[in-house]
């Protein structure tokens, strides 16, 4: 069995499809809506077959603010190698995005960061 794909609400679908486009290499599908709900999404694919699906629709509303909150708690993505971690979290924390964690090896032993994407979700980057 495998997971098809994660789906994730936003508010703003286009800064969330262009920002996993942008920096982690998504291919992204066409725009589907559902006029009858206004529900619009698309999905996203990875080079290696992993699918992301966002969503949006008006009644999207912000729940509570806290990195520790039930529910999703971060999407990770592996980039290979330490050095392209250490880049990407460097390239992103210069366009403006949060940096929740900085690249480190974990008392687990794995290589990784955190990020806030342009809605605030965690993404951890990860060999």
């Amino acid at each position: 069995m495998r997971i098809e794909h994660i789906a994730v609400y936003v508010r703003d679908l286009e800064g969330a499809r262009d920002f996993f486009v942008r920096y982690l290499g998504a291919a992204a599908g066409k725009l589907y809506h559902n006029p009858k709900t206004n529900f619009r999404s698309y999905f996203l694919s990875f080079a290696d077959g992993a699918r992301l699906e966002i969503m949006t629709r008006p009644e999207v509303i912000d729940g509570e603010d806290s990195m520790y909150r039930s529910g999703y708690a971060h999407i990770a993505f592996s980039l290979g190698r330490a050095e392209a971690v250490n880049v990407l979290t460097a390239r992103l924390r210069a366009d403006g995005y949060e940096v929740i964690s900085e690249p480190r090896t974990t008392g687990d032993g794995c290589y990784e960061s955190s990020v806030a994407d342009s809605e605030g979700n965690i993404i951890e980057l990860t060999i």
